[in-house]
């Protein structure tokens, strides 16, 4: 139950659909909260009815990624975790640019999330005189000027964007060109990056305003 061939990050005959990708850390957090129920086996079935997603749908996208359990045993819950963990290269310690000091950019430098979960603020810049030299969890602020040079020297690899939207796409320039492969962007504006750079957009209205669709 639970074995079977190590799975990686990508199919042999190409990429596996961003779509599926995104489902995976869903699973894994569904995971965490079994097994702090103490318990050790689940199924697709069960997984499915907790997060609102078929069986076969869950089962679809585990087989990108190799075969994890045992038709009428269902997966061993610590072993699943472990895969997804390696999968989504979640068994490192990741540094994390944040670049935008405002209201948005404190309450994500302040939030202990992250940290827990294996990424950590490394760097912290804005382009405000009156918060460049403050600390920060004792990271000094740095002026946006020294994005570049600052991402390179400590081969930061992701980077948060918190500023408004007029200066967004020159800060997600900066980034790709100090050495930024995935940028987590909360300004609300699409950005343009070259193709192997990853980007997640995160805007609450959008969602608010697809939610009031149904309302």
């Amino acid at each position: 139950m639970g074995s079977g061939a190590l799975p990686t990050s990508k199919r042999t005959d190409g990429e596996v659909p961003a779509i599926v990708v995104g489902r995976l850390p869903i699973y894994l957090r569904a995971l965490s909260l079994l097994e702090e129920e103490g318990k050790e086996v689940t199924s697709s079935q069960e997984l499915g009815k907790r997060l609102g997603i078929s069986s076969a749908q869950i089962r679809k996208d585990l087989s990108h990624f190799g075969e994890f359990g045992k038709q009428g045993t269902g997966y061993r819950i610590s072993f699943l975790k472990e895969r997804l963990t390696e999968i989504l290269n979640l068994n490192k310690y990741w540094h994390v640019a944040l670049v935008g000091f405002g209201n948005l950019g404190q309450a994500i430098a302040h939030y202990g999330g992250f940290a827990v979960k294996g990424f950590h603020i490394k760097a912290v810049f804005d382009n405000d005189p009156n918060k460049v030299d403050q600390e920060i969890n004792d990271i000094v602020i740095q002026h946006n000027s020294e994005i570049i040079q600052t991402i390179r020297e400590e081969n930061i690899k992701i980077a948060i964007i918190a500023v408004p939207l007029y200066v967004a796409q020159e800060i997600a320039e900066l980034l790709v060109q100090a050495g930024v492969k995935a940028i987590l962007n909360y300004a609300p504006i699409n950005l343009f990056v070259p193709d192997d750079v990853q980007v997640q957009n995160i805007d609450p209205v959008v969602h608010l305003q697809q939610m009031t669709y149904y309302l």
